[in-house]
């Protein structure tokens, strides 16, 4: 019975489970001293063989791990080099897209070790995406490259029919009535003769000059129109941070009539002069310096030191058409004169910041805007909230505006013909296919373009697949500028208060091509769904993209 009890207190591997030595121990009634010493001794050895062979077993398998990694990490390898062989598809401008790698192709994952090293996996698996997207962004930067027949720095835009140079313009810009070489211009002031396109260049009111009208001038064969409106192709303003001490400090308002008018044209396409008689009528007190109701001696006087001490400003135009504002409304501005606009029927598009304008759009306006400019002379608290810019700075739809103006028109006259120009070269039948997006792996590289506005040059720029949004668009904006050290281009042009600090910061980003108006009030991507399929639509987009 003892010895019965003895065997089913040693374990198999000679150790002694806790559980099996107690029954040992409990029911071992009559077994000698000395039999208990031997087995303890006999148990002894045991733990000392198998301590000896502990280290040549773990030795085994780690030799067996390791070969069982080298096989996966050979395995790894392989699909890497299949799917770099098969994985880079594309879609050309006009063809259909090449297939896809194989679903058969094995997955690159990490290598998986246990149930609970997801972790690792995860982070070899995002690293792999990365490595991918940076290939296909190099892939496509040489494979997307265009060489073009024209360098505009060597051989420069060429118009004729004006005499004057842009060294700092963004791209090569020569105006004169003599070519350098015999080449033809590119284009011509006035109307298009001789296969020529004809430019229209004019500050005038369309109500004045009828061609002015873009839609007309386009009719009568003009290629490209340069006009106040904002729509035309190269808007030519009256607004320029240059021209304009807009940010100038206020002046006490010394004068005893609530408003000075310069108005000197009497014959008027609008209804101004009947405006301003309505204005008198209404008590409003006016001192006239212009060649129409004059009660001021105007001849010796400098317009805008006049203005600086009244509270408002008939900024009253000649003709009431979209965008046609002229320096009566800027130097009304620059005095910190609070602008009365007959005009413009969009003039509130130029306004500095909410309510700092009042607008007579017909007629029967004028008593309530009388009663307003009343109310705000009596009241300094609410008159002050009107020229609250001057302290704090335009709105950015305003410094938007204006900042088209730190580049010359004519210089945006020699940037928007050779992007013209590029775009029909890249039309050419000879040209090879651009792929302009890249597949490789889990993730789609679309290829863009970007450029500030006023420059001519583009930079490319990458959207994933797994992110085109129009947040996605403005971050890879934001970071390819910064990367470059970007300098806005009406850095130096705004006053010193409202250039802010080093940090870019986007108001638009358009596709190129677009009018002025368009960019910069009506356009708007509906949704990420909607630039999602923009870049289907047009591969290898570009885009222009405003700072403030």
């Amino acid at each position: 019975m003892g010895v019965v009890t003895g065997q089913r207190g040693t374990s198999r591997t000679g150790t002694t489970t806790p559980h099996e030595e107690h029954i040992s121990v409990g029911v071992g009634v009559g077994v000698s001293s000395s039999a208990t010493n031997n087995n303890k001794n006999n148990n002894n050895n045991n733990k000392k063989k198998w301590s000896n062979l502990m280290p040549l077993i773990v030795a085994l398998v780690v030799v067996v791990e390791i070969a069982f990694l080298g096989r996966l990490d050979m395995a790894k390898n392989a699909a890497m080099v299949h799917t770099w062989t098969n994985s880079f598809y594309y879609t050309s401008l006009g063809s259909e897209a090449l297939p896809s790698p194989s679903q058969e192709d094995p997955p690159r994952l990490g290598l998986k070790i246990n149930n609970n090293n997801k972790n690792d996996e995860q982070m070899t698996t995002t690293h792999s995406i990365s490595r991918d997207v940076e290939i296909c962004e190099a892939w496509l930067e040489r494979e997307d490259a265009i060489s073009y027949s024209r360098d505009f720095h060597k051989q420069p835009i060429w118009i004729s029919g004006a005499e004057q140079d842009w060294d700092s313009c963004s791209v090569g810009c020569k105006f004169g009535y003599k070519p350098e070489t015999n080449t033809r211009p590119d284009a011509a002031i006035g109307l298009p003769e001789d296969g020529v396109a004809g430019i229209l260049r004019s500050m005038e009111s369309s109500h004045y000059y009828a061609e002015n009208n873009v839609a007309l001038a386009r009719r009568r064969g003009y290629k490209v129109v340069m006009t106040t409106s904002l729509s035309s192709d190269v808007p030519v303003g009256y607004f320029s941070w240059a021209e304009y001490d807009i940010m100038a400090p206020l002046q006490p308002k010394t004068e005893a009539a609530l408003a000075a008018a310069f108005i000197s044209n009497c014959g008027a396409r609008n209804f101004r002069l009947q405006a301003l008689e309505m204005l008198e009528k209404s008590n409003v007190k006016i001192d006239s310096y212009g060649g129409c109701h004059r009660n001021r001696d105007g001849r010796a006087v400098d317009k805008v030191d006049a203005l600086k001490h009244y509270k408002f400003s008939l900024a009253f135009e000649n003709s009431n058409e979209e965008d046609y504002v002229t320096e009566k409304f800027f130097q009304s501005l620059v005095a910190g004169s609070v602008p009365v606009v007959v005009g413009a029927p969009n003039i509130l598009d130029f306004a500095p910041s909410p309510g700092s304008v009042l607008h007579i759009k017909e007629l029967d306006d004028v008593p309530s805007v009388a009663k307003t400019m009343k109310y705000l002379a009596e009241n300094p608290d609410a008159y002050n909230q009107t020229v609250r810019w001057k302290y704090d700075g335009p709105s950015d739809s305003f410094k938007a505006l204006v900042d088209m103006a730190a580049v010359h028109s004519s210089c945006r006259l020699c940037i928007h013909l050779a992007t013209k120009i590029w775009e029909t070269e890249e039309r050419r039948p000879g040209l090879k296919k651009r792929p302009c997006k890249c597949t490789r792996g889990l993730e789609t590289v679309y290829h863009l373009y970007v450029r500030e506005r006023g420059r001519f040059q583009m930079d490319s720029i990458f959207l994933r697949s797994g992110n085109v949004t129009l947040e996605a668009l403005e971050s890879v904006v934001l970071a390819k500028f910064k990367s470059l050290n970007h300098v806005p281009i009406w850095k130096q042009e705004r006053p010193e208060r409202i250039r802010g600090g080093d940090e870019l910061k986007v108001y638009r980003i358009y596709p190129v091509g677009m009018t002025q108006r368009q960019a910069l009030y009506t356009f708007r991507f509906k949704g990420d769904s909607d630039l999602r399929s923009y870049l289907e639509r047009n591969p290898c987009a570009k885009f222009e993209v405003i700072f403030v």
